[in-house]
């Protein structure tokens, strides 16, 4: 059982060592891909992969080689990566907490207003250029195509997700009589157009759709995060212990054996002795 955590350590380690090469390689194709939403996703993989891969190659090697200085930097960086996962998976639910859509009366699907979502999402989806990404994305991925051949009994009947009702269709409670021309109406409803390349990509109900389906998988993400969490702190628990165990590898004394091998006597021992020499000299003359 000595050695037990070390054996751990070293195989969970090699475990994410080779796990991370897919995930490098994974970004690094993303990164020769001209796809906008595949690019976009590409740092955050890169980083990850490459962070995975220094961890578990400092943990291997003190595990497996009993080298305490890799396993103290792999104890650091431990602690740091579990710190910050708890501080993304706090934020994550802080985040994921607002939003929601509103059911629409007779409609299976949702629709969803900006308003409702947390100010640094906000904030986030109305900066330009991340638009101009985000919407590129929802042009590549044929979303709104897939509603076109939809009837009107479909929009009463079928149900949407909260981009195809966001960015594919204008408000329900748009009105496009004449009559109803002159009649205030959600601003969405003037940033509506018919042709396929605009269709309502512009609306605030569109940018809606898309901080709904980021909150849900921020939701979805932050539940993983609380496994991985326990995950860690129980593999940084037997690291804790491998460490202990290379330090005193290091020392060449195995577990349990008295180290004091050579220790210089007090004076009382010799103080000690010399009383017992003198208790026994009377019986060795009496002899003689």
């Amino acid at each position: 059982m000595y050695r037990f955590s070390n054996t751990v350590i070293g195989f969970l380690n090699l475990f994410t060592l080779l796990a991370s090469i897919p995930i490098i390689g994974g970004g690094l194709w993303m990164a020769r891909s001209s796809t906008t939403c595949e690019s976009f996703l590409q740092t955050p993989l890169l980083i990850i992969g490459f962070v995975v891969l220094i961890i578990s190659l400092a943990g291997f090697i003190g595990a497996c080689f009993h080298v305490a200085w890799a396993l103290w930097v792999y104890l650091v960086v431990m602690l740091f990566l579990i710190g910050t996962l708890m501080g993304l998976t706090v934020f994550g639910f802080v985040v994921a907490s607002q939003g929601g859509g509103v059911q629409v009366p007779g409609r299976v699907y949702k629709e969803y207003h900006l308003e409702d979502y947390s100010p640094w999402l906000r904030k986030r989806i109305k900066d330009p250029d991340y638009w101009i990404t985000m919407r590129s994305c929802i042009l590549g991925s044929q979303t709104c195509a897939k509603l076109a051949l939809w009837t009107p009994l479909d929009y009463l009947e079928k149900d949407m997700s909260p981009i195809q009702s966001g960015c594919c269709k204008p408000p329900t409670s748009c009105n496009y009589n004449a009559a109803a021309t002159m009649v205030t109406q959600d601003p969405d409803c003037y940033r509506w157009n018919n042709a396929v390349s605009l269709l309502c990509y512009e609306c605030d109900s569109c940018k809606a759709g898309v901080l709904e389906d980021i909150r849900r998988d921020w939701h979805k993400i932050s539940v993983l995060n609380i496994v991985m969490l326990v995950i860690l702190i129980g593999i940084y628990s037997i690291g804790c212990c491998a460490f202990q165990n290379t330090r005193r590898a290091e020392t060449d004394y195995p577990y349990g054996e008295n180290r004091m091998t050579k220790v210089r006597p007090r004076w009382d021992y010799y103080w000690s002795v010399e009383m017992v020499a003198r208790q026994k000299r009377p019986a060795l003359l009496a002899e003689d």
